[in-house]
């Protein structure tokens, strides 16, 4: 075997990032290769496929020759990526038959809101842990099919499909393998949960050719091996596959039932480990796979807050408040409070557990004496009130608390932010000296997936928590808080 080192493969939306990391868990070196957003018509997100190839083949080879790593010392490779993003290509020369179509994308809301009125989506919900939305795969495959006249190749067994993990695996090993995790497969809906294969019920509900789909395979195993690239020697294991918010789970060590983590990026998405069964949500979240590593299974419940980083670039950009994101803590740190003032973040509707598109951002309790520090502070309570939401909706529906939360993500560097969350939240708020979670999960899962950890929980050495944030206010002042950020909620719900 190479020297344990692992590549991490972290393909994201605006970009790919490759990283080779030590099994102690040190990024020995990095790069990044942003590529083009396509916005053909108003809702509409597509990439060029061969533009994500291309950035990732160059984000790999920067990052070795910036590192002066050899890559026959890389002992596997990591993926992950953007989920629920669609790919359709040709199965004979691997070209893209058509632009991937983006998980932003929200082209098929008529077709979903066709099958909602056709009274679908609970048994779709029952069977994928998923909502009927033009987020995830199901409808942007039936629409390439249709819209863009491929469904008579697909009928011949001309096309492939996949999402992005399933994209790159088939490029780097030379056209091979045509596989997808399962983390990525439970977010198509047509994965049957529970079996955690293909559902025929959803591939005919969505109208999906069963020949298109690739194999399903666990998300810590050798999957496939490098194949004619110029940048990486031929036969280095793939070894680990999971969706960007699964990875970041699994790389926070969140191994044991009720530990979450949640990512502060532009949004907030946070997952709790619900363990080896799927558990159905009755507060608005979704049921996912964690992960599959050997005969060991989990899930996960996972929420998400539109607008988290966004805020404070709305401070910046619309207000001009700041001139820097990073500014936000040491303006919000000349109050001792904010005096009153609540900001709901809904710029982009509220997504779980209130679920309600209409809603729109607000400030309440502003008064002559409201100041930029107080505004400023009250946004960034305003980012942990919504996870604080998620984390109460994970808590009801485990039925037990949620004692820990790890995180990850740029906002995860103010200290303000996270001391108030685990305040609000209740739940001691651990972070690595390392934030970048997800590209460090892909590296652990291959890790696993080609031996050099022999249990997933010996991974663990690669995720060290560096900063503990806990709770350090009284019960009756935590009421008091979510007493003002519930009023301002359903003042922000109010339509018409």
């Amino acid at each position: 075997m190479a020297e344990g080192l692992l590549l991490a493969i972290d393909q994201g939306t605006t970009g790919s990032t490759a990283l080779v990391m030590d099994t102690d868990g040190r990024t020995l070196t990095r790069a990044t290769k942003e590529f083009a957003q396509h916005f053909p018509r108003p809702g509409w997100v597509e990439h060029e496929p061969g533009e994500i190839w291309a950035s990732v083949e160059e984000s790999v080879r920067t990052a070795l020759e910036r590192g002066g790593i050899d890559a026959k010392k890389i002992a596997a490779i990591g993926i992950t990526n953007q989920r629920e993003t669609t790919v359709l290509w040709d199965r004979a020369t691997g070209a893209p038959a058509y632009r991937a179509i983006v998980w932003q994308d929200r082209r098929t809301a008529g077709r979903c809101a066709e099958l909602k009125a056709a009274g679908h989506e609970d048994r779709v919900r029952e069977v994928t842990g998923l909502v009927l939305d033009p987020y995830f795969s199901g409808t942007k495959i039936g629409w390439m099919l249709d819209e863009a006249g491929l469904r008579e190749r697909a009928a011949r067994g001309e096309l492939r499909f996949g999402t992005i993990d399933s994209f790159l695996v088939n490029r780097l090993t030379g056209g091979v393998e045509h596989v997808t995790d399962v983390t990525n497969a439970s977010r198509t809906l047509l994965l049957d949960l529970k079996t955690l294969a293909w559902s025929d019920e959803m591939i005919e509900l969505f109208g999906v050719p069963r020949a298109i789909l690739p194999r399903v395979v666990g998300s810590a195993e050798t999957v496939g091996r490098t194949k004619g690239l110029s940048f990486l020697p031929d036969g280095v294991p793939i070894a680990g596959i999971a969706g960007d918010q699964q990875a970041a789970l699994f790389g926070q060590a969140c191994f044991a039932v009720g530990d979450a983590k949640c990512t502060y990026g532009t949004g907030a998405f946070a997952l709790a480990n619900v363990g080896s069964q799927p558990v159905a949500s009755r507060r608005g979240l979704l049921t996912t796979v964690a992960w599959r590593a050997g005969d060991q299974v989990a899930y996960a419940l996972e929420g998400s807050a539109f607008i988290a980083g966004a805020a404070v670039q709305w401070l910046r950009d619309g207000l001009g408040l700041i001139r820097s994101a990073a500014d936000i803590e040491a303006l919000a740190r000349t109050v001792k409070s904010s005096d009153g003032v609540v900001f709901v973040p809904a710029m982009a509707g509220l997504g779980a557990p209130h679920w309600d598109p209409e809603a729109r951002g607000l400030v309440s309790g502003i008064t002559r004496g409201t100041t930029a520090a107080h505004l400023a502070r009250a946004v960034l309570e305003g980012v942990a009130f919504e996870v604080a939401d998620l984390l109460g909706a994970m808590a009801a529906d485990l039925g037990r608390p949620i004692a820990r939360m790890r995180v990850d993500g740029g906002a995860a560097a103010n200290d303000l932010l996270m001391q108030f969350q685990a305040d609000v939240g209740g739940t001691t708020i651990e972070r690595p000296a390392e934030l970048e979670s997800t590209a460090r999960g892909a590296a652990m899962l291959a890790g696993v997936g080609v031996g050099l950890f022999a249990r997933i929980e010996d991974a663990s050495r690669m995720a060290v928590a560096e900063s503990t944030f806990s709770p350090a206010i009284s019960q009756s002042e935590r009421e008091e808080h979510l007493a003002r950020w519930r009023l301002a909620v359903r003042r922000a719900t109010l339509h018409g």
